[in-house]
């Protein structure tokens, strides 16, 4: 019997590193749209439930998958992009790299606001901060889709590419192809 086209994954494997990490950008994007819209939400709200769900929400993502995906670039993709491409994907994963410095930051200033609505003592969130990082995240996402995943894509070899998907899968303390939820 056919496999179902209706029950496929919603998201790839390991074995589709490449796949995940793009995965990953719509959960990004997805939790920077809750987080503006928390933003919009807490001047008229203050800390209801939907507030603190919210800002719990993005904290468990900002403080867990998202620094997995970053390090699943920078220590998997990046080295192997580095070892086999030209200078210019080096000067491109060089900007990449500063992008994620720059998120860091961001989280550093952001978290403890977040963790203060998310206790109920703090009811605001500054529009600009929340805009600059949605922005700063959607044009590296941007790069990252339109030149980096399809280099990789291009330059890595099957079994660079199972390496990858192994070593995202041990860095998630799960196994390799036992799929992952972006």
């Amino acid at each position: 019997m056919a496999a179902d086209p209706l029950f496929k994954p919603t998201a790839p494997g390991f074995e589709d590193p490449l796949g995940m990490l793009v995965a990953c950008h719509r959960r990004i994007e997805r939790e920077l749209a809750t987080l503006e819209r928390l933003q919009r939400h807490l001047p008229e709200h203050g800390c209801d439930d939907a507030a603190r769900a919210a800002a719990l929400a993005i904290l468990k993502y900002f403080d867990g998958a998202a620094p997995n995906h970053h390090a699943d670039e920078e220590a998997s993709l990046f080295p192997r992009l580095r070892s086999l491409a030209d200078s210019r994907a080096g000067e491109l994963i060089d900007e990449l790299e500063r992008d994620h410095d720059a998120f860091a930051a961001s989280w550093r200033r952001l978290r403890p606001l977040l963790a203060g609505i998310a206790a109920s003592v703090r009811a605001n969130l500054s529009p600009k901060q929340v805009d600059d990082l949605r922005a700063a995240y959607a044009a590296h996402i941007l790069r990252e889709e339109r030149v980096l995943i399809p280099l990789a894509a291009s330059a890595l070899d099957a079994d660079a590419l199972r390496q990858i998907g192994q070593e995202m899968a041990a860095r998630r303390g799960t196994r390799f192809g036992a799929g992952h939820k972006a």
